[in-house]
């Protein structure tokens, strides 16, 4: 209990906080509720995932007692695990969303809410739905928002599954072996541990996957356009 009282914002923001203090189901929690409660929009996925993959080992031992034995049998298993929580995850936000949606596109606009900018999401996702809930899993921020507003805009669900199985078995797979093999070859190549510099990596993957955010917010065609409501009835 005093333990819980100790816990600072800059532990949560942490990728090692979670892997000492809760272990694998901490992580597949954690990984969840990024993308399935709106909340989770400020947890470390990128970079817990990259740090999972350094302490594989251990994340299969605090829920096996012992890790296989085998570092790519360990890797898989995290990722199959990683993945099915994802994706669910995913699926949440798309069925919020999706019983959000008929209220909002009924919605009269106010100084806060323009129905125009659904219009916007819902042609956007027309086009391109099944490359931005694929691309979303790499951007933080991003990732949370992606699936509800999938299912607002009433996406395919048939398409929103492939895409969201494919895009979180991508997303999980790239930084979990990245995270294990890339701290294998820097140790081996300059005998520099990634572990006792955690910082550097969590720095790193911030920096990497919010500066197309950024630039997207900043620098983005702001287009105004309309298309039909998906909600409307004939």
């Amino acid at each position: 209990m005093l333990q819980l009282l100790t816990i600072t914002f800059r532990d949560l923001l942490n990728p090692e906080f979670y892997i000492n203090n809760g272990g694998l189901w901490v992580l597949l929690f954690i990984v969840f509720a990024e993308t399935g409660l709106m909340f989770g929009f400020f947890l470390p996925g990128d970079s817990l995932l990259f740090v999972a993959g350094i302490y594989n080992q251990s994340l299969i031992a605090s829920v096996f007692k012992q890790s296989t034995g085998s570092d790519l049998l360990d890797l898989i298993v995290l990722w199959g695990a990683i993945s099915i929580c994802g994706i669910i995850g995913n699926a949440v936000g798309y069925w919020f969303g999706n019983k959000s949606g008929p209220f909002l596109f009924h919605r009269k606009d106010n100084w806060l809410f323009k129905k125009k900018h659904l219009y916007q999401a819902k042609e956007f996702y027309d086009k391109h739905g099944g490359e931005a809930i694929i691309f979303a899993r790499f951007l933080p921020i991003v990732r949370t928002f992606a699936p509800i507003i999938a299912g607002i805009v009433a996406m395919n669900k048939r398409k929103f599954w492939l895409y969201n199985i494919v895009g979180c078995a991508a997303w999980v797979f790239a930084m979990l072996f990245a995270g294990h093999y890339l701290q294998k070859f820097i140790l081996m190549k300059w005998n520099f541990d990634l572990k006792k510099h955690l910082e550097i990596i969590v720095i790193g993957i911030v920096v990497i996957t919010t500066a197309p955010v950024l630039y997207k917010i900043f620098f983005g065609r702001k287009d105004s356009t309309s298309v039909e409501d998906p909600y409307k009835k004939s």
